[in-house]
């Protein structure tokens, strides 16, 4: 097809930020901050490598994700603790936040709740930022890896992908069948995971981890929570996923309480307060 003449016009509109946040309710980050450094740890388990663990967390608790060992990427569901249909809408959150996550930033729940799930407080590696690439890291960009799509482009069953950990872990957590549990699994925030989209094609791309040893994210919960977390079978994403070939660490979830009164002030937030009424 021949060019438009005003293409080039076109093509040198700025841009504008679909969601502007400066209304947003903002976290108070310093009361988090303090009430992080008196809390204790409560509880403990550990998402072993190519696997998935589950965990539960109360509001006005933190939970602490480390790569105990080595770099490895986590993909973490989350839900309301008592309804599985409100759960962690990686889709909102990318539109409010940007492609890559972190302190200050929440993660929302889907419509019609539309709500903080959770707030970020510390980010060991809050250093990276945005390399020359256009790659960061704790992506709400991927999905997970699953069976459907190795399936689709290698004709391969493997069944240790995140999908099918968070699956079974669901399963496990809630007493449900797989069959039961599947379809309450939802797209992902790539813990520790480096990503981006080529300038050339667009396409997802990944590097290898950053994470070191003991580095770690830290959230709030800001409603009772249920997650899930799976240790990518891609290890460190750094050149493969949803195979045995990656080397892969274990991740440990470790929940924190506050001390009583730390937390003076705050309160969980409500469900959108929007009617549902939809113009009738």
């Amino acid at each position: 097809m021949t060019d438009p003449a005003d293409r080039a016009a076109h093509r040198a509109l700025k841009p504008v930020i679909c969601y502007p946040v400066e209304t947003l309710p903002r976290p108070d980050m310093a009361l988090y901050r303090a009430a992080l450094a008196s809390a204790r740890v409560t509880g403990q388990t550990l998402a072993a490598p190519r696997d998935a663990a589950s965990f539960r967390v109360p509001a006005g608790h933190f939970f602490r994700i480390t790569a105990a060992e080595g770099p490895q990427v986590g993909d973490l569901n989350l839900w309301h603790a008592h309804d599985l249909t409100e759960r962690f809408y990686s889709g909102k959150t990318r539109a409010l936040h940007g492609t890559h996550v972190g302190i200050g930033d929440r993660l929302w729940s889907c419509l019609p709740f539309l709500r903080p799930m959770a707030t970020i407080v510390r980010d060991d590696l809050d250093w990276y930022g945005i390399d020359a690439d256009g790659g960061a890291v704790h992506d709400v960009i991927g999905t997970r890896c699953d069976p459907y799509t190795g399936m689709l482009l290698s004709g391969t069953s493997y069944h240790h992908c995140c999908h099918s950990n968070l699956t079974r872990a669901l399963a496990d957590a809630t007493g449900l069948s797989l069959a039961q549990a599947e379809p309450h699994v939802h797209d992902v925030l790539n813990v520790f995971m480096c990503t981006g989209f080529t300038r050339e094609t667009g396409q997802y791309f990944m590097k290898a981890s950053p994470a070191r040893p003991g580095d770690s994210l830290v959230l709030f919960a800001e409603i009772d929570l249920l997650g899930a977390l799976s240790a990518c079978p891609g290890g460190d994403c750094g050149a493969t996923h949803s195979s045995d070939a990656a080397l892969c660490h274990p991740l440990r979830i470790d929940i924190l309480t506050p001390e009583p009164g730390a937390l003076h002030g705050w309160t969980s937030p409500p469900r959108n307060g929007y009617d549902r009424s939809h113009g009738r």
